[in-house]
């Protein structure tokens, strides 16, 4: 692997950590938002993240191309943002101007303790990665000054 894909891998862990920092925040924002019914309580959500492959092809003795055995991770992708399936938090407030006629109002299924972790794990691997590519730079610029 080269020195240069090291920022590209990188900064898409950069991107899939700022997603998931903004997904949690989202959920924070939202964990005491009252509805009056299931379908329009707010989810929490969580990205699906995924390795990002390369193949690799070589020539074999014929001169024709052929795929290589083994694949490597080139970065992170962020597949897309799904709901939780936890239930929601159905709260007995029959004085609650969002209570149906059965007197309950229904908050989102966001544990804030879970968020919270999530937000400084991730924001933990957001800066982990930002010293990957200062240290990756600090290489670069080493290596062309071998010369002088």
């Amino acid at each position: 692997m080269s020195l240069t894909n090291v920022f590209d891998i990188a900064g898409s862990g950069m991107n899939a950590q700022s997603i998931r920092l903004n997904t949690t925040a989202s959920n924070i924002a939202n964990a005491e938002s009252a509805s009056s019914s299931v379908e329009e309580t707010y989810r929490a959500r969580k990205p699906w993240f995924a390795v990002m492959q390369k193949e690799f092809m070589a020539v074999n003795k014929d001169g024709e191309f052929q795929q290589l055995s083994g694949q490597t991770g080139v970065g992170v992708e962020v597949r897309g943002i799904v709901e939780k399936d936890a239930p929601l938090k159905p709260r007995f407030q029959p004085d609650h101007p969002m209570a149906n006629e059965d007197g309950y109002v229904y908050y989102p299924n966001v544990n804030i303790v879970e968020e919270m972790t999530d937000m400084m794990s991730s924001s933990r691997s957001y800066q982990t990665n930002v010293e990957v590519l200062k240290t990756a730079k600090q290489m670069l610029q080493r290596t062309l000054t071998l010369g002088q």
